[in-house]
């Protein structure tokens, strides 16, 4: 059974990973699948997350898991380790003296609960009054019945999360109204929409990035540039070491590493580390879903057999400069001697790139039957998908 798994990530007030909410379908549909009974649930959560491992997809981090009433009253969250998920209970649950119960028996159990897309009644009270966090969800919900939340939640000692948080404005009013987690994409977007200048620096970087990336280096050149930079030689080295390539001896030298990746696979590492040191100013998570991006269309170019996956690589990697550096990305685009077709597919949102990447875009929201048409219109084959997903995100962990 194809598993599909996204993570979205889940922020504390310094901008830091808490968790991440996971989101599983076993298959394209946009929807739950449907679980009538206690052997379909095992199976389908077995296959999903026992298969996949939670440790796997988020990171190390917790794992917010929703659960029906269903699931709930079956106790199916028991299953997992309680230190690796948050078990959320969706808001069409009905807050019932049963789930009620069933919610305390897995806090005894030492889990912890949250309640999704949360709107006050006060037959919620006794759900509250045992909850560990309440998300409220900012796209849905009006100022004054946020406010009206945060007042009557105040008295108990569950947290506050504020779902849907697309700008940095939100961020910061979720912030001043007591928030202490934050979902949503708000560190993807720029912070200030204007065309400043680029300092020297960052320009040296972005050029650094595309001339490694389309000029022919041989390997002496190449072990030259590396080592001009402690810290990229460094993070090479802790890259080809780390759980990721599992080695049996390790790399210890920087042509050694070269032999071992490839030409290719050197300059996009490099282009990495220049990419990560545009946004040292911005969330982490930043960075990695840029590289998760780049790993994961790269992926699809070269399952379709294109023979330029590397473009993709860099549409993917580029795709959130706008919000690294604070700028416009026709500005930023600009400045660049990138593809055409990369730059159309960044700038206008237009080209034959372009599905590629709002491919990843509808995958990471988790809006998989748009993602299902756009791969389908691609000619790629929807099975190859989440072995696509888990690598790009291993990879992306591995380069931290």
């Amino acid at each position: 059974m194809d598993v599909f798994v996204a993570r979205q990530p889940i922020f504390n007030k310094q901008k830091h990973i808490f968790a991440y909410e996971l989101l599983f379908r076993t298959g394209m549909s946009n929807a739950f699948p449907d679980l009538d009974g206690e052997t379909a649930t095992s199976s389908l959560l077995s296959s999903s997350f026992f298969t996949v491992g939670i440790e796997k997809i988020s990171g190390g981090k917790i794992a917010f898991i929703n659960f029906t009433e269903e699931l709930l009253l079956q106790g199916t969250p028991a299953m997992f380790p309680p230190e690796n998920i948050m078990v959320e209970v969706l808001e069409d649950v009905t807050p019932s003296e049963e789930v009620t119960e069933a919610c305390k028996s897995l806090i005894a159990k030492g889990y912890d609960i949250a309640l999704d897309d949360f709107v006050f009644s006060k037959e919620w009270l006794p759900l509250v009054k045992i909850a560990k966090i309440i998300k409220v969800d900012f796209m849905l919900s009006s100022i004054e019945d946020i406010e009206q939340i945060v007042a009557a939640v105040k008295p108990y000692k569950c947290k506050l999360l504020a779902e849907k948080i697309e700008t940095y404005d939100e961020f910061q009013l979720a912030l001043r109204m007591g928030f202490e987690y934050f979902q949503g994409y708000f560190f993807a977007k720029p912070e200030i929409l204007k065309n400043k200048d680029i300092s020297s620096s960052q320009l040296t970087l972005l050029q650094l990035i595309t001339e490694i990336t389309r000029a022919e280096f041989d390997p002496n050149t190449l072990e030259r540039l590396i080592n001009q930079d402690v810290s990229v030689s460094f993070k090479l080295l802790k890259y080809l070491n780390s759980a990721y390539y599992s080695r049996v001896s390790p790399v210890s030298s920087i042509i050694q590493a070269i032999a071992y990746l490839g030409e290719r696979g050197v300059r996009q590492f490099v282009s990495l580390i220049a990419t990560s040191k545009l946004s040292e100013s911005k969330p982490d998570e930043l960075i990695r879903t840029s590289i998760i991006r780049a790993r994961f269309l790269e992926q699809m170019a070269d399952s379709l057999g294109y023979k330029n996956s590397s473009d993709y690589f860099m549409l993917g990697l580029f795709s959130q400069i706008d919000a690294m550096l604070d700028n416009s990305m026709e500005y930023l685009m600009e400045q660049l001697p990138l593809n055409t077709e990369v730059k159309d597919a960044l700038v206008s949102r237009s080209g034959k790139m372009f599905p590629f990447i709002r491919s990843i875009e509808c995958y990471e929201l988790g809006e998989f039957a748009k993602f299902s048409d756009i791969i389908q219109e691609l000619g790629l084959e929807s099975e190859k998908i989440p072995t696509f997903y888990m690598d790009a995100v291993s990879w992306a962990d591995s380069y931290k």
